[in-house]
Order: structure tokens, then sequence, then C-alpha cells
């Protein structure tokens, strides 16, 4: 199972055929466009199931299904972590609970990123279990931005998901500490001198033991489509 997650910048429907080369099963897609905006051109492969969330027609969040696997967001979706979905995942080899993320929430006058994660996985707590849980896409943060006197930051958000066997697969396949990333997923402004690790993809144990490959895309690959270049992610599955 090949997962991908990548914030596009707006306007997928001109960038999907970009991802095509991966063959992906599934694909998270921050900043995408609502289904009504999504033309794709004629020559570009349509997914087989989408699930879309957000209340910008042009900047949401977006989960594709590119294989047999289905999406259905749950009921117990709380619209305060808006950007935050869980959803079931079925028809395929696996079933399980992928969180899609994308923490961006102005409205959340405690902090609208890396806040609005360690929110939801204390309400989600019993969804977010040590096997077949899923958490991928931008969380807009990094331990290098913790604020030590500030419960809702990055290491603590690791450390939460820890404690139930789930852990980042770029760092365990890399063998990197964080906040130390040696591969970025973000430049700033599109500049090649300001490179940040932001995008993440965290899974419970039993998908860890069946991790095969990381990858990311480069800079100069992919910076004429987004600031952000694509997590990908593949499990022996």
């Amino acid at each position: 199972m090949k997962i991908i997650a990548w914030n596009c910048n707006m306007a997928f429907r001109k960038k999907a055929a970009f991802l095509e080369a991966y063959n992906a099963d599934i694909v998270v897609i921050s900043e995408c466009e609502n289904p009504e905006n999504l033309k794709f051109s004629p020559n570009t492969k349509l997914p087989n199931d989408m699930l879309w969330y957000g209340t910008n027609p042009h900047k949401g969040l977006g989960v594709f299904s590119y294989s047999s696997y289905k999406f259905e967001l749950l009921d117990c979706h709380n619209p305060l972590f808006k950007n935050i979905l869980p959803i079931a995942v079925t028809g395929g080899d696996v079933d399980f609970t992928l969180f899609a993320i994308w923490a961006n929430n102005p409205q959340d006058k405690d902090g609208q990123y890396v806040t609005q994660v360690w929110k939801a996985i204390h309400y989600y707590e019993g969804l977010i279990t040590k096997n077949k849980t899923i958490l991928m896409g931008d969380f807009n943060s990094n331990t290098i931005w913790d604020k030590p006197r500030r419960e809702a930051n990055h290491t603590n958000v690791v450390n939460k998901l820890a404690q139930q066997q789930i852990f980042s697969t770029y760092h365990k396949y890399f063998n990197q500490l964080q906040g130390k990333e040696e591969h970025p997923t973000l430049y700033l402004y599109r500049h090649e001198n300001k490179p940040y690790h932001l995008d993440y993809c965290f899974a419970s144990n039993d998908f860890i033991e069946v991790l095969e490959t990381v990858e990311m895309g480069t800079y100069h690959d992919w910076i004429v489509h987004s600031d952000h270049i694509p997590l990908i992610i593949n499990f022996n599955i």
C-alpha cells in the first residue's frame, strides 16, 4: 500500500498528473479545491473514490483513492478540528482508520497549527489505537518551534502518539531525530535556502513493522508546483 501526502498549494486539478508516476493507492492533498472545481484534464488518471472537506471551495482537504480503497468520514468528526478528518478506509488489502490532516484553522485562537493536532489526538483518543491507525498530512509543525511552557507543542504530540505505539514513518525509516530532519518537505516562499520539515505520516506499529520505503520529492522537481514537496510512504501490504 502506497500513500502520499502533499500540500499542493491549490489547483490540484492542474497538478494531479504529476503524482501518477508514483502509482499511489491513497493520496492526501492539502489546499485542494472542492469536487465541483476539480475538472481534471482529459489525460489525467481519475480517482476511484474521494472525500473532501472545507469551507473555502478553493482550499480544503482532499483524500483520493486510486485503488479499491473507499472512504467514509466518521460521524464523530468534530468541526472544531475541521481539517483533521477521521476516515474509515475499507475495501483494500487492509481496513484502517486514517486521520487526514491539514493543521490550519485560524478560528482557533489557542493556536491554528499544532494546537489543532494536540486537541484532536485527545478528542479522538479512543479512536487512535496502537493498531491500524495512520495520521498523515501537513501538520504545519516541528519541534524547533516548541514553546517549553506550552503543552500543545510538536514534541508533546509526538510523545502522546508514541504512548499508543504510533510513530513517524520518516523518522523511523531514516533514523532521524525530531527537529533534526535532513529532508525538508517545505521551502518557505519557495526559497531553497529556507527548508523545513512540516509534513508527516504517523503510523501504528503494525504498519511500522511492514514499512518498506519513505521518499520525498526534490526541490527542483516540485517547487514549480508548490512550496511543499510530496511525502511518499510504501507499506508491504
